[in-house]
């Protein structure tokens, strides 16, 4: 009973978490989606996307796992600052209104920067689960779907609506992570 109620605060945490993370590649993706994407590319590219947030996360659990072994209890407050820093500067890229997209999303090179820049985050937040040993396979797999489903959300949303949501959704995750990170830290 104790392990089952462990790990259904765990889901709704990684669940949250997941949702955040994915933010970015939403509010990006509605960036992408205001100025044309066609049918594949959109597909394309929230696949490689969900696939990021699959490989940078695990990535980041890995070295959290050894860094938690590493510094012991410090790792707790490493893990909610990293998290406040990461929330923070999301907050303030969207609040700036900065420009993500300086490439052409339709080469496989455009394609693969821009989900290695919207899954960057969640390799900082794999570290930080992984200094709390989540449970990978949902981790992950909770990351990929968000990642992946957000994405396409995001891209399609894009055709219809207008650019500050984008940086909205952007700030939205940002504070979401920036709360879970004073969580770790108080």
């Amino acid at each position: 009973m104790w392990g089952s109620h462990m790990l259904g605060g765990q889901f709704v945490t990684l669940l949250i978490m997941a949702v955040a993370l994915g933010m970015d590649a939403f509010s990006l993706g509605i960036g992408i989606g205001l100025r044309g994407i066609r049918w594949n590319h959109m597909i394309r590219l929230s696949t490689i996307i969900g696939i990021f947030h699959i490989i940078m996360p695990l990535g980041g659990m890995y070295a959290g796992g050894f860094v938690s072994g590493l510094l012991g209890h410090v790792a707790t407050a490493a893990a909610g600052v990293l998290l406040v820093l990461l929330g923070g500067h999301m907050i303030y890229s969207s609040l700036r209104g900065e420009d993500a997209q300086t490439f052409d999303h339709r080469t496989i090179w455009g394609t693969l920067l821009f989900a290695l820049g919207v899954s960057a985050d969640s390799f900082s937040v794999g570290v930080t689960l992984g200094m709390f040993a989540a449970d990978l396979l949902l981790t992950v797999l909770l990351f990929g779907f968000f990642g992946s489903m957000m994405s396409i959300i995001g891209l399609l949303l894009g055709q219809r609506v207008s650019h500050k949501l984008g940086g909205y959704g952007e700030a939205c995750g940002g504070a979401v992570l920036l709360v879970f990170g004073l969580l770790f830290i108080f």
